[in-house]
């Protein structure tokens, strides 16, 4: 589908990561003379550059813009501020990031003449589970399908696979659609907004604006969520092609162009026949594992887009029912002593956390961390009548504590592993909490906060809880 004149156009690829060794050996292999640059200069990062062959490799400068530059690809997490791109800018030289470099490079299906659709999910939470949850409707419905993108395999990789691919569930991340300029998806859902990487896009409203582009010339529906008006104020600004409607979800009866519950059944009102005097029945809210109210919406939200496509209501029921989420989002993990123990360590944002907290009656929780320059003013006066006490954590924790003295003041809060990090942390974390819980409490991880104070990343502080929580049942 490119238009691009790859053999020996000179590309810069930005970032020796993942997603940076990727692009630079497509990009390779595609003829292009091929420059990566990496402010880093580490042994890791040598080792991975003396791998990568054809392709040349500059330790130590991320700023500078090589000369005769045509194209720039990066990697999502380099921020728009980087002096790199204010060179290029400056160069008039194009920004892309793996995202847009793949849409680029798609190829179209024998059977169609046209490349495969992609089905597209962007949100501050619950873009996984969601994109996992319509990957497995669009199997149950005998698509060939992957979850893409910020999830599973990579974009690239399926853009180019030997065996094409029918239809794609993609995750997007705001950075990822920041440098996405030319994206055009057969259907995309914003599932949620709420503050986060505001470090990165340096502002709540250019955050929010690079989420809304993945309604960008959306061709068949554009899914928002009923109880977040930020997401339907992005629908209604995008410029989509003609016919593209606005597809509602939510927890409350569905009206006509909704998707919602009724008596405990998941119901579509927008794909149907008649939407004005029927609905059509996809299943069961115990259909959905967990069947906590967020990741009900978030069933919704990927019902919608397979509905967008086609599928039938039978393929939703049962890709729903086969699916199971991934590790540390809202994971039981044991019951010790009639307290049942929650792992939600994916819970990095006040958003998520608050989604985890609003399931549970009486919750000893477990928060803190990074907090990325979150507030917790609003997390904290949802949870107080939640809340049988905290347990706080981490670099930022007394933001947290702040927070709970001002709106719930009678909540017991106890500072824990102050100076310590990874199994001792979380040994005493656990311990802590288990003092404060009584039967039928839940202690919940849901820290509300990135973990790299003290733990390597989000799953090696959900593994540890859980081995902690395993150790206190022993």
């Amino acid at each position: 589908m490119t238009q691009v004149e790859w053999p020996g156009l000179p590309v810069v690829v930005a970032g020796l990561g993942l997603s940076g060794v990727s692009a630079a050996r497509v990009l390779r292999d595609l003829g292009a003379a091929v420059t990566v640059v990496d402010g880093g200069d580490g042994e890791g990062l040598r080792a991975k550059a003396a791998e990568l062959t054809g392709v040349t490799v500059r330790l130590g400068d991320g700023a500078t813009l090589p000369e005769g530059t045509r194209l720039i690809v990066t990697s999502p997490g380099w921020p728009p501020s980087s002096p790199l791109f204010a060179a290029a800018e400056a160069a008039g030289v194009p920004v892309w990031g793996d995202v847009e470099l793949a849409w680029q490079l798609r190829r179209p299906l024998p059977a169609t003449g046209e490349p495969a659709p992609w089905l597209a999910v962007t949100g501050t939470n619950g873009k996984t589970t969601t994109v996992q949850m319509l990957a497995s409707i669009l199997t149950a419905a005998g698509r060939r399908t992957a979850a893409v993108g910020n999830v599973g395999v990579s974009v690239l990789d399926a853009v180019l696979a030997d065996e094409p691919y029918d239809v794609l569930a993609v995750e997007l991340s705001s950075y990822q659609l920041h440098w996405a300029p030319s994206l055009r998806v057969h259907s995309a859902a914003v599932l949620n907004l709420a503050p986060d990487h505001l470090d990165w896009h340096g502002s709540m409203e250019a955050y929010a604006a690079d989420k809304g582009r993945i309604y960008e010339g959306n061709q068949v529906a554009c899914v928002y969520n009923l109880a977040d008006p930020a997401t339907e104020a992005l629908v209604r600004e995008a410029d989509v092609a003609e016919g593209c409607r606005a597809i509602g979800f939510g927890l409350e009866a569905p009206a006509i162009s909704q998707f919602g519950l009724v008596d405990g059944l998941l119901v579509d009102r927008a794909f149907v026949p008649d939407r004005h005097r029927h609905a059509a029945e996809l299943g069961s809210a115990q259909d959905v594992h967990p069947p906590a109210p967020h990741n009900i919406a978030n069933a919704l939200a990927a019902a919608a887009l397979a509905r967008a496509y086609g599928v039938d209501a039978k393929a939703v029921r049962d890709g729903l029912r086969a699916f199971r989420p991934d590790a540390h989002r809202i994971a039981e993990v044991g019951v010790v002593d009639g307290v049942t123990y929650i792992d939600d360590s994916k819970a990095t944002n006040p958003h998520a956390a608050a989604a985890s907290l609003a399931a549970y009656p009486s919750t000893v929780w477990i928060a803190g961390g990074l907090a990325k320059g979150a507030a917790f003013d609003e997390l904290a006066e949802g949870a107080a009548p939640h809340l049988r006490a905290a347990v706080l954590i981490g670099a930022d924790r007394e933001l947290i504590r702040a927070a709970l003295a001002r709106h719930a003041p009678d909540v017991p809060v106890i500072e824990a592993a102050a100076g310590q990090t990874g199994a001792v942390a979380m040994t005493e974390v656990v311990r802590v909490a288990a003092g404060l819980a009584r039967a039928g409490d839940t202690v919940l991880l849901a820290p509300a906060c990135a973990s790299m104070d003290m733990f390597t990343n989000y799953g090696e502080r959900g593994d540890l809880f859980a081995a902690a929580v395993n150790e206190l049942g022993r």
